[in-house]
């Protein structure tokens, strides 16, 4: 395991003149009960969890200091949380309890630079590759050092140099999933405002360095290019992105491969008159593609430091690309307000995923996710579903969470 700098900053932190203007606590709050039932299993899950994160940021100038704890709790604890239990008897929740420093970063920031040192979260475009992994309560971070340069009007260039990751297992986190998984990780971006949207180009160097994790196979070397942009027609927007990028093995992945990944999403949200302030339906369509290599294991795409919740459903069969790879064809609607009575940001949505193999092109299953979401105050509530229907890859799999998020 790599050395923290966590209690240097610490230290650091200190240093941060008396005369500071700014102290500024962060406190947020959630409590959840997820609960899955997956065929093959003889019992099902329920987890009730309270997470709580509390820490202070102390700005003066250009210059701040933040330090910030976690603690999970399990309420109920009737579920395999990924490292206590069998996964032979319940389907994994993986939001093990854990008591934790989440964030520790000294920052410096300037219109034209930005660089922050120390365990810091980092979300690089839509995290496809590299992200928060926000839905977990045990969130994801990076003891890293980070520069964000802003040379000219237009473009951003923006590298991290990350010595470990700090993962969803908390402190009880051993072997395959540890608490943390050293490496030199290196994540650049390089990105234009074009007249059709922010071209960028990346380069992410994933280098993980444990060979209780998956023997080193887990890390790559992923170069690409993305599009994203909007526009307004009217009262509508019309969104896109467009991405590709090809990925092979890094430093002592014994594996030899190619894969490629492929992204076009298109998204329109209609402002039109409805019940409420704001309401309006809204409509997306898109088609991913984590490509293969041979059909070995994990010679196929992989983003192990991704938001993986965020891509390919909720009921997260698919957080390691299968050897064959993976097509994910979908298909969004939903309506949002702005306000409805003391309710603000209403919103309804239900995704439909089909899922094929790249390689072979065989159908894995099909999934339909479903979200409400409103906030009245300081409090976000959400009702989550998500149904994963197997052909031929896993097992029939049912998720709801009922879930409370509060923040200062």
């Amino acid at each position: 395991m790599r050395y923290s700098f966590a209690l240097p900053l610490l230290s650091l932190a200190g240093t941060v003149p008396a005369t500071a203007q700014t102290i500024t606590p962060l406190i947020d709050a959630r409590l959840r009960h997820e609960h899955v039932a997956q065929d093959g299993l003889p019992d099902r899950s329920d987890a009730v969890t309270a997470r709580i994160r509390a820490g202070v940021q102390v700005s003066e100038g250009p210059w701040s200091a933040l330090a910030e704890a976690q603690g999970n709790l399990a309420i109920v604890g009737d579920y395999y949380d990924g490292l206590h239990g069998s996964a032979a008897q319940r389907p994994s929740i993986n939001d093990p309890q854990s008591i934790a420093l989440y964030r520790a970063q000294l920052q410096y920031r300037t219109a034209p630079l930005t660089l922050t040192a120390g365990r810091q979260r980092i979300q690089l475009d839509d995290e496809r590759f590299v992200g928060a992994a926000a839905i977990r309560n045990n969130g994801q971070t990076f003891d890293a050092v980070r520069a964000e340069v802003v040379p000219v009007k237009g473009i951003k260039a923006d590298v991290t140099y990350a010595w470990s990751l700090r993962t969803i297992w908390g402190i009880d986190g051993a072997g395959a999933r540890p608490q943390a998984v050293g490496g030199d990780n290196i994540f650049a971006t390089l990105g234009w405002a074009s007249p059709v949207g922010t071209l960028t180009g990346f380069a992410y160097l994933v280098d993980q360095d444990e060979a209780p994790v998956q023997g080193f196979r887990l890390s790559s070397q992923s170069y690409g290019v993305r599009l994203a942009g909007s526009r307004k027609l009217g009262r509508t927007t019309l969104s896109w992105q467009a991405s590709h990028a090809r990925q092979s093995d890094y430093h002592r992945n014994p594996n030899d491969y190619k894969a490629d990944y492929w992204l076009a999403d298109v998204g329109l949200d209609f402002a039109g008159p409805g019940a409420g302030s704001g309401a309006g339906p809204k409509l997306g369509a898109g088609y991913e593609v984590l490509g293969a290599d041979r059909g070995t294991a994990l010679t196929s795409f992989q983003t192990p430091l991704s938001a993986i919740f965020k891509f390919q459903g909720w009921a997260d069969k698919f957080t390691t690309t299968p050897a064959d790879g993976i097509r994910d064809l979908y298909a969004s609607a939903g309506w949002g307000w702005k306000q409805v009575g003391s309710l603000r940001n209403v919103s309804l949505q239900a995704v439909y995923h089909r899922f094929e193999s790249d390689r072979l092109v065989r159908h894995y299953g099909n999934e339909i996710d479903l979200l409400a979401q409103a906030k009245l105050g300081r409090t976000t509530a959400s009702v989550r579903y998500a149904d994963y229907d197997a052909d031929r890859f896993a097992t029939n799999t049912r998720k709801l969470w009922l879930q409370l998020d509060w923040t200062i």
